[in-house]
């Protein structure tokens, strides 16, 4: 029987993590969750090891030091791969961002689409009201910008809660992803659907962190800028060359 893993990267989640392992749990009784942190201050690994007591199907992987949260998924990623149990992925935020609801519905075509988004920007999607104006105009303006730039049909490029078959996941060279935040979701989506990862979007409502401090920085957001025009021009340089 196909075995799916959520993969949930945390630093400093306290306030959260126990409250959505166990929804997530109460929906999904038999899934199996893969929470990588990044030894965060606040104790988040020891909110999962009380909770691991209860759950046998939940498992804890510690980095040694702050990494990101592109470096978290590479590392989650690598065990999954590693283990050899899973058939399928799902990518997750720690703060409710991403909301449990939505899994059955981001799970229910996943044998056949090598890659699953929950997206904003489809029918049915949406964004909080809690955003400013502003922060929405961005969001919208960078994944116009990536789907004009990747050329391809993808309307959430950033959006980072995603269904991924394992079989796609073994054909990425991890080595192409050294980024983190918007950086990371972007390549990596990228590399999917070029490894041969049919692709659809299913609509989900993004609502704005439950607790804690965001992680989005100006370098972050920098960097998903600059991203998309490098994957661009590292397609035809080597196309070129080769």
């Amino acid at each position: 029987m196909a075995k799916t893993i959520i993969v949930i990267p945390t630093y400093n989640e306290k306030e959260n993590i126990s409250l959505l392992l166990k929804e997530i749990f109460k929906i999904l009784p038999e899934i199996h969750i893969l929470v990588v942190d990044d030894t965060s201050p606040d104790r988040t690994g020891e909110q999962v090891k009380k909770l691991q007591e209860k759950h046998p199907n939940l498992f804890l992987l510690t980095n040694s030091k702050k990494s990101g949260l592109g470096n978290a998924y590479i590392e989650g990623f690598k065990k999954i791969i590693k283990d050899n149990e899973f058939d399928f992925a799902v990518m997750m935020d720690a703060d409710f961002s991403h909301q449990p609801e939505y899994l059955p519905r981001l799970l229910s075509e996943k044998e056949k689409y090598g890659l699953i988004i929950g997206s904003r920007y489809v029918k049915g999607g949406g964004l909080t009201s809690q955003w400013e104006f502003w922060r929405k105009i961005l969001s919208r303006g960078a994944n116009l910008y990536c789907r004009i730039i990747l050329r391809k049909k993808i309307k959430d490029w950033t959006g980072g809660f995603n269904c991924i078959q394992i079989r796609f996941l073994k054909k990425i060279n991890f080595e192409q992803l050294k980024f983190s935040g918007y950086a990371f979701i972007i390549s990596l989506k990228y590399l999917l659907i070029k490894a041969g990862a049919e692709h659809k979007e299913v609509p989900i409502f993004f609502k704005e962190r439950r607790g804690g401090e965001s992680k989005i920085s100006n370098g972050i957001i920098r960097e998903g800028i600059f991203t998309p025009l490098k994957l661009i021009f590292k397609k035809y340089f080597t196309e070129t060359i080769s």
